[in-house]
């Protein structure tokens, strides 16, 4: 064997190592964490019957399996022109510019906890309708969701359904 044949096969004995260990990482993880960003998936998303056309609450879960901390920075929605992110603290809510969504956790927005407020409702929605949003974030891509307006007194931890 040769100078050059050695240092072909040497060449491609290593562009084959190469491919090889590139080829067990890349598959590992889902497209969200090969890129870098987290991906949300929202579940339970609801909006009880508004009383009036002056506000409104919205509540879900944000799940994030991604192992990248994330924030829900916004969110906008064609039923009002202001949507709020709130959270309750001491039985008070408040406006927030921002919610974390852990890595590999979940944002829970509930009665009586956290969750999304939509101020002077440009029309009332009724029981059956669905109310579009879509939730942005510091690091993943936004996601839109529906909301399905229940009835007033709709709790999801006593649906049987779920």
């Amino acid at each position: 064997m040769n100078a050059r044949t050695t240092r072909t096969l040497a060449a491609a004995l290593s562009l084959t190592a190469a491919l090889a260990i590139s080829g067990c990482s890349s598959d590992s993880g889902s497209d969200g964490e090969k890129s870098g960003k987290p991906e949300m998936k929202v579940s339970g998303a609801f909006m009880p019957e508004p009383v009036n056309d002056q506000m409104a609450g919205g509540f879900m879960v944000i799940e994030n399996a991604s192992g990248t901390a994330d924030k829900l920075t916004g969110v906008t929605s064609p039923l009002s022109g202001d949507v709020q992110v709130h959270e309750t603290k001491n039985q008070k809510m408040q406006q927030v510019q921002t919610m974390d969504v852990p890595a590999k956790g979940e944002l829970k927005l509930e009665r009586g906890g956290n969750h999304v407020m939509f101020m002077g409702l440009k029309n009332k929605p009724k029981v059956g309708d669905k109310v579009a949003v879509e939730l942005r974030f510091e690091k993943a891509d936004p996601v839109k969701v529906e909301l399905e307006v229940k009835e007033r007194t709709y709790n999801p931890q006593n649906d049987a359904s779920h």
